[in-house]
């Protein structure tokens, strides 16, 4: 059962609950600087299930981050607790060859106001405010964000979110459809990306989040911190500092 006040706290928020693009976009900015996208759960060797409540409860209660299924599962609950109309969406993420991930790769969200948004509080460094979710001829329209610019090109019978490089190059970095998907769905592939060798959340732990002038990411031993467009890394000198600094950093206790 989810309590909103109680998740509005999680993520530090205090504004207006009204089910409003301005609300939507301040919710969305909120839950990226407060709740981590993390995979610790794997190498601790604790299961992961595609369920509402054991998904509320670690991220609300116990203070927890996750990957896409659990946090845009929980980020979902609460915006339809404020009276949204929520979707969740299927994608398949972008690969460095080329190619993309299968269906399910990924959970992402469409919200419905006046006009339909993108929503994506579980994708690690990517966009920190909702997009306007374009498509047809309206698709491939550049938009800004705190995090840089993306759009959304619509291609064939799906829509593909890309972020342009320093270059000026747009990178993909998933693609999906407008077809409405229930959670269950997603658990084969959940049970995948934590118990396979491909997966890339079976190699290394990871531990992000958003900061007001950048992002602090744990991968593995290596701490990044971006600040201003600044980027120091820095190796971590023992387990317990590794320890520490997700208590630190991250406010979690695992």
């Amino acid at each position: 059962m989810l309590n909103s006040s109680s998740y509005l706290a999680r993520i530090n928020y205090s504004g207006s609950t009204e089910p409003t693009a301005e609300t939507l976009r301040a919710l969305h900015h909120a839950h990226l600087l407060a709740v981590p996208f993390e995979n610790l759960d794997i190498s601790l060797g604790r299961k992961i299930i595609t369920n509402e409540d054991a998904i509320l409860n670690k991220v609300v209660n116990l203070r927890r981050g996750g990957f896409c299924y659990e946090l845009n599962c929980a980020f979902a609950a609460l915006l339809r607790a404020l009276g949204f109309r929520v979707t969740l969406l299927s994608a398949r993420v972008a690969r460095r060859d080329g190619s993309e991930g299968p269906e399910f790769d990924h959970l992402t969200l469409r919200v419905d106001l006046d006009e339909p948004w993108l929503a994506d509080v579980g994708f690690g460094e990517s966009f920190l405010e909702p997009l306007r979710l374009e498509t047809g001829i309206e698709s491939g329209k550049e938009q800004s964000d705190p995090a840089g610019m993306f759009r959304l090109l619509q291609i064939s019978e799906r829509l593909q979110m890309e972020k342009a490089e320093p270059n000026g190059d747009w990178r993909p970095q998933y693609s999906f459809s407008l077809q409405p998907r229930r959670l269950e769905e997603f658990a084969v592939m959940c049970h995948h990306h934590q118990t396979s060798p491909e997966s890339s959340f079976t190699q290394k732990r990871i531990c992000t989040r958003a900061t007001p002038e950048g992002r602090i990411t744990l991968s593995e031993m290596k701490l990044i911190v971006t600040n201003k467009g600044q980027r120091e890394e820095r190796i971590l000198a023992s387990e317990e500092e590794w320890i520490s600094t997700i208590r630190e950093q991250f406010g979690m206790t695992l």
